[in-house]
């Protein structure tokens, strides 16, 4: 069911990718949901007007469309780095791939991820920093500001737009960017494209930037690791030239598994939706072979992993000028919102 699920996601974007038959069939609805998305857009932004958050800013990390775009990396790049800075920074996550009713719940390192989420987890435990999983994120900041933070860090929060923010940063798939250009169902944009104007920074993964865009790669650390929490680690050149299967419940599979045969690695793919709730019969096999798969996969499998199964981490690296001019509009709003 999870393969069909994956080859079904591949097939819409295939569609999605252009302004064909189905985009034409679609269009009514597509215009349907631009409206509706825009009219809720300016509902919930004339609402926020009365709403503040005592924090030094609040950073939004989002993007336009449906799949992923690297929101996950580059929001625990900002977190380690805000640190570094001087900063208490924390982060809100609505939790997708955890239960539906999250009213507000610490994620910590040992957390369920079926209660919190995967990515809220591989969040917390990667940086160490407050993390809230609340499907209110305005209550869900309040709830870090609680704890001492000082920015707050909306995950995939652009379209929860009753949050107030300072800096918005935008993510695009390099590869996919905004397909054919249109809303959901016709195209995969979840409000039209025009938002684009309302980010601060723009961060292109996997692809060519644009004017103004800043270009972010996702480099795979220098070893893979056990998924069971067993110290061990291997650096990829001891699974290079040898088959393995390659699991992957991401929201675009076959870049992991690009990354896995640019390491010579001979795979076996075995895609998944994103977010896929992993049974253990799902990562086990009639054989001897490894089994490996992302850090996103791992957090949801760590209670029945084997000895065989690793996960590659990854971490975002950005240009060196991109970090002064993102601390520098920190500065700026931090001291606005002081004076104001």
């Amino acid at each position: 069911m999870g393969s069909f699920q994956a080859w079904l996601s591949a097939r819409l974007w295939d569609q999605w990718s252009q302004r064909g038959p189905f985009a034409a069939a679609m269009f009514p609805l597509s215009l349907a949901y631009a409206g509706l998305a825009e009219w809720n857009r300016q509902r919930q932004e004339q609402a926020r007007r009365d709403i503040s958050i005592p924090a030094r800013a609040v950073i939004v990390v989002g993007n336009l469309t449906l799949g992923g775009s690297g929101k996950t990396p580059m929001t625990v790049w900002l977190a380690k780095r805000l640190r570094a800075a001087g900063y208490h920074p924390g982060i809100v996550s609505r939790g997708y791939g955890g239960r539906g009713d999250v009213a507000g719940i610490a994620v910590t390192a040992d957390s369920d991820p079926v209660v919190v989420g995967d990515e809220p987890l591989l969040i917390a435990r990667r940086t160490g920093v407050p993390v809230q999983v609340d499907r209110d994120r305005v209550r869900g900041a309040r709830a870090l500001t609680d704890q001492g933070v000082d920015v707050v860090i909306a995950d995939d929060g652009m379209q929860h737009h009753r949050l107030p923010r300072d800096i918005t940063i935008l993510m695009v798939d390099g590869r996919r960017r905004f397909g054919n250009g249109l809303c959901l169902p016709a195209g995969p944009l979840r409000e039209p494209k025009r938002a684009r104007e309302r980010a601060d920074f723009v961060i292109v993964t996997g692809g060519e930037p644009g004017p103004g865009e800043i270009p972010m790669e996702l480099v795979p650390s220098s070893r893979l690791q056990r998924v069971d929490g067993a110290e061990e680690a291997r650096k990829p050149h001891r699974f290079a030239r040898r088959d393995a299967h390659a699991i992957a419940g991401i929201a675009d599979p076959e870049r992991f598994f690009r990354t896995l045969e640019a390491a010579k690695i001979g795979i076996i793919r075995h895609p998944f939706p994103d977010h896929h709730r992993f049974l253990p019969h799902q990562i086990r096999f009639d054989d001897e072979l490894p089994v490996l798969m992302t850090e996103k996969d791992a957090v949801k499998c760590r209670s029945f992993a084997q000895d065989n199964h690793w996960y590659w981490p990854i971490a975002a690296r950005l240009p060196t000028t991109f970090e002064p001019a993102l601390l520098a509009r920190l500065e700026t709003v931090s001291r606005l919102k002081h004076l104001g």
